[in-house]
């Protein structure tokens, strides 16, 4: 019978492994009767705890507190950002809303511009003055200006709002087009929101809003309501990082600096079996199954299998521990299939990193990520391509 271990990722922890478990070898055995699926629950043995109880943990929900308090209440600056977060992802999130909104167009009183002919037009004389007024921001005002006037939903968006709300929301899309191409361009200096808001209002003011005043943030309730379900999808990760998922990105810094005794419990797992063995690891225990097998020969494991791994990216990097770019596979590592999901940002490739040693195969869950990291143990794809290659 071939023994199929299976070797988790970060920050599984009971009962969740149970599951997951059950699940692998409920589709391994669809493709193929008689395996024995071991699991290797090294999260309950090595993995990273909070030792001091979360001490280390800032507040959730943006709440803050100090020595012996307990969390004050919600930081109204929580949704702001995260409504500009929103913005970051698509500057042109809030025109395409106050386009949506828009009516049949009013009458005007005759010799009034049209809304739309108003705003582009002092688009093209912001454009045409260059990148100064958002000169802390990033450069591409200019750039970002021009795309804006030619915009295709600027016309309704117009038609929609008073001119002060459509000068905000132009401004606010060019602070947010600005932030964004920083932040593709993982510029080391984005600003802080206090001056990204006096950008937006200098730029608003220049699109022919009156000046702010006092009142600072996001006046529109369009982008409002959007900030406030992305707040509350913040408030939903924050809660999982805090309280469920903050093993994970401990589970990856303890093994990479107290990885021994990791290897040391997959090898004696394995000593325990009866061969044929298949070692199957995904994300970080894909890369406990390869530095294992790399540091010493086991003879009874004749295939490796990571899914959603991180391993050739880590030996390209100088960071796995057991092999150091360039050197070889040693000749004792057995043949090497290697799953990855394209749009899994953690699965990586390792053919050519180990020419003929590594079979690299996409399997395509159909989900973005991050879902895309999680999705691998349901789907069929996976486990016929782990079965076609077991010994």
């Amino acid at each position: 019978m071939t023994a199929v271990v299976f070797v988790h990722g970060t920050g599984v922890r009971e009962p969740a492994l149970s599951a997951l478990v059950e699940r692998v070898t409920a589709g391994l055995a669809a493709q193929r009767a008689g395996l024995d699926v071991v699991p290797y629950a090294w999260g309950a043995a090595h993995g990273a705890t909070l030792a001091a109880g979360g001490a280390s943990l800032p507040p959730r929900s943006g709440t803050t507190r100090g020595p012996g308090e307990g969390p004050a209440g919600p930081d109204p600056g929580d949704e702001t950002a995260a409504a500009w977060a929103v913005l970051y992802d698509d500057p042109y999130a809030e025109l395409a809303a106050a386009a949506t909104a828009s009516g049949p167009a009013a009458e005007r009183p005759p010799g009034t511009l049209p809304p739309q002919d108003l705003i582009r037009a002092r688009l093209a004389a912001l454009a045409a003055g260059g990148d100064a007024p958002a000169a802390e921001a990033g450069p591409g005002l200019a750039r970002a200006a021009t795309a804006l006037a030619a915009h295709p939903l600027l016309g309704p968006a117009a038609e929609a709002l008073q001119p002060a709300d459509l000068a905000f929301l132009a401004a606010r899309s060019l602070t947010a087009r600005v932030v964004a191409d920083a932040l593709d361009a993982d510029s080391p200096l984005v600003p802080v929101g206090a001056t990204r808001d006096a950008v937006t209002d200098r730029i608003a003011e220049a699109l022919g809003a009156p000046p702010r005043g006092a009142e600072r943030g996001l006046r529109s309730v369009l982008l409002r309501s959007a900030g406030a379900l992305a707040a509350r999808a913040v408030e939903r990760r924050r809660r999982a990082l805090t309280e469920a998922a903050h093993p994970a990105a401990g589970d990856i810094l303890r093994y990479l600096s107290r990885g021994a005794a990791f290897r040391e419990g997959l090898r004696a797992l394995v000593a325990s079996l009866e061969p044929p063995v298949a070692v199957v690891g995904h994300s970080l225990g894909g890369i406990i199954a390869l530095d294992t097998l790399i540091s010493q020969p086991l003879p009874q494991v004749g295939l490796l299998v990571t899914a959603g791994s991180q391993g050739p990216f880590l030996y390209e990097s100088g960071s796995l521990p057991s092999l150091e770019h360039p050197a070889p596979l040693p000749p004792h590592v057995p043949a090497w299939l290697n799953l990855y999901d394209p749009r899994d940002l953690l699965g990586y490739l390792g053919a050519e990193l180990f020419p003929g040693r590594v079979t690299d195969v996409p399997v395509d869950s159909g989900q973005p990520f991050p879902a895309a990291h999680s999705a691998y143990w349901t789907n069929p794809v996976v486990y016929r391509h782990i079965v076609d290659h077991l010994p």
